[in-house]
């Protein structure tokens, strides 16, 4: 299940092609493999299932075709099974080949329209037309009598942009229909050539009415338009599949030999007599269909015809690939802007940079290299070793018996044949064990230059600034020269290059541009990806676009405690060889590995298993993502009867009482409301929070955004530290985009100006949750400060300096809290926490000093932790003692101690009032969810229903395919029960239903994990007891089990005294 390359060579018609052919596995949770494969190449062949149609993983795949503006054609294939299996008529396997079409080009029109309409908007925003302007009518008119009546079509952009070569279309020549099991391949093209000559008619009439609604009028001799509307045969079923179909009757229903026969001569291809004569009438059909229409001629022609050379890469794709995070094309150096010339060129010549990017690292068995690969022995070596094994065997008989080995002539005893065997495998193996290890080769592809055997290269990392890269190098430096450090630059050797053939690999001495090679000597500089150039200049290409999601984690041990080691170092190499795998260490010291799905995970443990650890494993049950979050208080109880304002109190009053207890009354405050008011230990600080759940469409933009926030949170920590930054326009137009849409979700009296007391995201300042600051009087930088040209240029705002030094412990207790919530330790999602008191408390100041004072004296080492404190309280009391402020002058702190107990102790306190506002709302768990598409037919329909029903899946929609007996259930499915899902289903309709699993969203769980029952109506309905499943609780309590947190659960509910046969009482 990984992608394997091969070059072909090609003759079509009077020119050579050299193809650099990826595969890549059609698998969902492999759709990193097809990321890394896309990276590489110019153009794609999309292969797409006669029966199934367009699935998830094809719409998959021409989305990331698309992202990396790279050219598809389309091969329909196992177009066999409509004739075998589903028995269609030629009319019928017609009909269900349109209908695949228009799926596909219905996802490439949406892929199109998205673009075309983002262009727009980019247009409008650069000459300042705003599309909202144009919507905006004068208070009193009529709709569309606005000024000049102008009105906002979306679709005026669409009308000028050409997009005939977009589509797929069998007339265009991009559409190759086969059936690769047959061995059989076609395109209207060939038909076309071969009618024109039967039938008299100009080829290029034929290729454009070959496929589409054309039939041919016998009488008149003249292909005419309206087949349908007329009842005639279409001109591809009549001229192409009556005679694929009546191949197939003759050969493989009624295995006509006579009829056979006839069609053998007529084609002109000759059959083997062992083929003619075999049981398995498939093998004749085969030998007949691969000589007519071979589908490898098809399909490359149709490459060398459609896709693109190296040559043709275009200057957007380019750009595209140099513009890394918030750089923009425009805004990197000259230098860099001029390797765009080498990109475009595709050059080989030696004045020209050499420009190489890796997509992955494949872990290749050593003894698969060509230096390793066994060869057969010429005699001389063959005597070579039979003297070297004699001569041993003559030591080793020396050795253990003095003079016995050894006849009078002092020649060692000869060796039977046998004998001398023996010892060269014994030989052989020895050195086999030796050389048996992993050997990780660059899967690669040279833009630019030409790459040679033994040269050095620049390795450039992600975040690699050609900029700084340019200013801190010598000018003209190159990887020989030995350069100075510059960060996320380094150097490295190309030990070997070799030509990928498969599993062969062939080894070169030099690969020129555009070609595809794989490179050994980089597993030390390279982790997963990166791009290698001989100039500082060249910027690090963007990342890859993964589509699926690593998000299946299990925890990994060795059977023997001892073998410890061994397991780091293999998950280790995993990870490196691996594209979307991840391994972490968490603070328990569990080593977990994290994958796309079921799937992808088994062949992880396989390999890791067989391959790079080779060691025994225990792997534990799947460790399943949660969230948590908080929800509006509920207006109906279990039984869906309408609660009352005291009966909603009572439940949150529950709630907060069961939280807070074993926590002193008087430093945690809770109101009705859900206002937590917490005091520090040293009475020095209070803050009051309130925690507000988030509307959904602002959790979802928040969550889309990350990379866009972080980002921001970059620019802003830059700005704090004085740094002048160049941040691209278009980077600038994303976050005031994010901050519009914000803006437009966030309405109503409870979120007015709320966008603009953003204080911070989190977890890890990038999360979707957001702390607010509510405090009267306080104001602190915006985190949208980046947007106004003052700031960008270095300029400090007017900035509170003396909340300065606590505003961090504010955000650092916020993202700590955000990062594992009450209820199970999970990460918070959807929560905002209103900060709406933060002072400090001055009262307690005086009663204090004496005890501060003799702390400062008695502690040498720490003497400025409590008096920078005091400073503080003191610059913000409104009428400090004159004493009091001369006492702490005499301690000024130094810099590194500006933080002292008072930040901690503040820390902990915002981390506890969050989760206590969180726990004063409705708490819900959130579970990862899957879109889950199903093929069925209508026989197991019922038990499809059955098995999702079973693991709390929900049918969203269900439709029948036109033409066939199969349906397509769309459902999501919870991530948590689609372990074994797929094993089930199949097993419970006997294979005639397969699932395909895609992470899609974060869902709610309605179940309240905490519900009692409170009402008379509930307490009639769940029993005293409500011991009924709670699905939340049961995740919940599953998490914390495995976490060792308290779980508050029965163990024996009903016991009875044990009965004995000795004693029966």
């Amino acid at each position: 299940m990984k992608s394997s390359a091969i070059s072909l060579h090609h003759r079509h018609g009077e020119q050579d092609f050299l193809i650099n052919l990826i595969d890549s596995p059609g698998h969902v949770d492999f759709s990193s493999e097809v990321s890394t494969a896309v990276r590489l190449c110019d153009g794609a062949i999309v292969v797409v299932d006669a029966v199934e149609g367009v699935c998830p993983q094809t719409q998959a795949v021409l989305r990331q075709a698309w992202l990396e503006n790279i050219k598809p054609v389309l091969v329909i294939n196992k177009i066999d099974r409509l004739i075998v299996e589903l028995k269609l008529t030629p009319q019928e396997a017609y009909r269900q080949l349109q209908q695949i079409l228009q799926q596909v080009n219905a996802v490439t029109g949406t892929l199109f329209t998205s673009k075309v309409l983002e262009e727009r908007a980019e247009k409008d925003r650069e000459v300042g037309e705003e599309p909202g302007e144009e919507l905006g009518e004068e208070p009193g008119e009529e709709p569309g009598e606005a000024a000049g009546e102008q009105v906002y079509d979306w679709s005026a952009g669409l009308e000028q942009v050409d997009d005939s070569n977009l589509y797929f279309s069998p007339d265009q020549g991009n559409v190759v229909f086969a059936s690769a099991v047959d061995g059989w391949g076609f395109s209207v093209q060939q038909f076309a050539l071969i009618y024109s000559q039967r039938m008299g008619i100009r080829k290029e009439v034929l290729l454009k009415t070959l496929w589409g609604d054309f039939y041919l009028d016998a009488r008149a001799r003249r292909i005419m338009k309206g087949a349908q509307a007329r009842g005639k045969k279409p001109l591809f079923v009549q001229l192409v599949l009556d005679n694929i179909w009546s191949l197939y009757d003759a050969v493989v229903t009624r295995r006509d030999q006579q009829k056979v026969e006839k069609v053998v001569s007529s084609l002109g291809v000759k059959v083997l007599p062992r083929d003619s004569r075999h049981s398995d009438p498939k093998v004749l059909l085969h030998a007949i269909l691969s000589q007519w229409l071979p589908v490898s001629q098809a399909v490359l022609s149709m490459v060398c015809e459609k896709l693109p050379s190296p040559l043709d890469m275009t200057p957007e794709r380019v750009e595209r690939l140099m513009s890394v995070g918030s750089r923009q094309f425009d805004s990197l150096p000259e230098e860099t802007q001029a390797l765009k010339r080498a990109f475009l060129q595709c050059s080989s010549g030696g004045d020209v940079p050499t420009i190489v990017f890796v997509s992955k690292m494949v872990a290749v068995d050593a003894k698969a290299l060509p230096q390793n690969r066994p060869r057969p022995l010429t005699q001389q070596q063959l005597a070579q070793r039979r003297e070297l094994a004699r001569k041993r065997h003559a030591e080793r008989m020396a050795a253990d018996g003095p003079g016995e080995s050894t006849p009078p002539g002092g020649q060692p005893a000869s060796l039977s044949t046998d004998q001398m065997e023996a010892l060269t495998l014994t030989d052989s193996k020895l050195e086999d064990e030796e050389e048996q290890k992993e050997v990780f080769i660059a899967f690669a592809r040279v833009y630019s230059g030409t790459v040679k055997k033994g040269d050095r290269v620049f390795v450039l990392g992600p975040k690699y600034d050609p900029a700084q890269g340019l200013s801190t190098l010598p000018e003209g430096c190159r990887p020989t020269d030995d350069p100075p450090e510059v960060p996320h630059l380094s150097c490295c050797s190309l030990d070997c290059l070799y030509l990928l053939m498969g599993r062969e690999l062939v080894e070169l001495d030099e690969v020129p541009a555009g070609n595809v090679l794989g490179i050994r000597g980089l597993e030390e500089c390279v982790q997963k990806s990166a791009t290698l150039s001989t100039s500082p200049a060249c910027s690090p290409f963007i990342p890859l676009n993964f589509e699926a999601t690593p998000i299946v984690r299990v925890a990994i041990e060795p059977k023997h405690p001892g073998e410890m080691p061994k397991l780091v170092q293999g998950m280790r190499l995993l990870n490196q060889a691996d594209p979307c795998a991840e391994v972490l260490i968490l603070e328990t010291g569990e080593h977990v590995l994290v994958t796309a799905g079921e799937v992808h995970l088994q062949r992880c443990l396989d390999d890791l298993r067989d391959r790079f650890a080779k060691i025994e494993i225990s792997v534990s049950k799947p460790i399943i993502p949660f969230r948590e979050t908080v929800v509006r208080p509920p207006k109906v109880d279990m039984v869906n009867e309408e609660l009352g304002k005291q009966q909603k109190v009572a439940i949150i009053h529950q709630v907060k009482d069961e939280g807070s207890q074993g926590r002193l009354s008087d430093t945690l405050q809770v109101d009705p409301n859900g206002l937590v008011t917490l005091t520090t230990p040293n009475r020095l600080a209070t803050v009051s929070i309130r925690a507000i759940p988030l509307p959904k469409e602002v959790t979802d933009l928040l969550e889309s955004s990350t990379e866009l926030i972080r980002t921001l949170e970059q620019l802003n920590m830059s700005l704090r530290e004085g740094k002048r930054l160049e941040v691209s326009l278009r980077t600038l137009e994303s976050i005031a985009g994010l901050k519009t849409q914000l803006e437009s979700l966030l309405q109503g009296r409870k979120w007015r100006n709320a966008v603009e007391r953003i204080w911070s995201f989190g977890p890890r300042r990038y999360g979707p949750n957001i702390l607010l600051n509510s405090v009267e009087g306080y104001q602190r930088p915006s985190v949208w400060q980046c947007l106004s040209k003052a700031d960008l240029t270095g300029e400090a705002g007017p900035h509170c300096a003396s909340l300065r030094d606590f505003d961090n412990s504010i955000v650092s207790g916020f993202q700590l809290a955000t990062l594992s919530g009450p209820m199970c330790e999970e990460p918070l999602m959807g929560v905002c926490f209103s900060v709406e008191r933060w002072d400090i408390q001055a009262s307690t100041l005086p009663p204090h000093q004496e005890s501060l004072e003799e702390d400062s004296l008695a502690q040498e080492a720490f003497p400025n932790s409590q008096g920078e404190a005091s400073t503080e309280m003191c610059s913000h009391m409104e009428d400090p003692s004159p004493e009091l402020c001369q006492t702490r002058s005499r301690q000024e702190p130094a810099p590194a101690a500006r933080y002292g107990q008072v930040s901690g102790q503040l820390i902990a306190a915002v981390k506890e009032a969050c989760r206590q506002a969180f726990q004063a709302q409705p708490q819900r768990l959130m579970a990862a969810m899957y879109t889950c598409e199903i093929m069925a037919t209508a026989d197991v329909l019922g038990r499809v229903y059955g098995v999702l029903g079973k693991r709390e899946g929900r049918v969203l929609h269900d439709e029948m395919k036109e033409g066939t007996d199969m349906f397509v259930i769309k459902a999501i499915l919870p991530v948590a029960e689609s372990f074994g899902f797929a094993d089930e289903i199949r097993k419970r309709t006997s294979g005639l239903a397969s699932p395909q699993l895609v992470f899609s969203h974060w869902e709610v769980i309605s179940s309240d994990p905490y519900w009692v029952p409170t009402t008379e109506e509930e307490y009639l309905h769940f029993g005293e007891k409500a011991d009924s499943a709670n699905q939340a609780l049961k995740y919940m309590n599953a998490v914390r089990r495995r976490k060792g947190l308290y779980v508050e659960e029965k163990i024996v509910e009903h016991a009875e005294k044990q009965r004995t046969l000795s004693k029966n009482k």
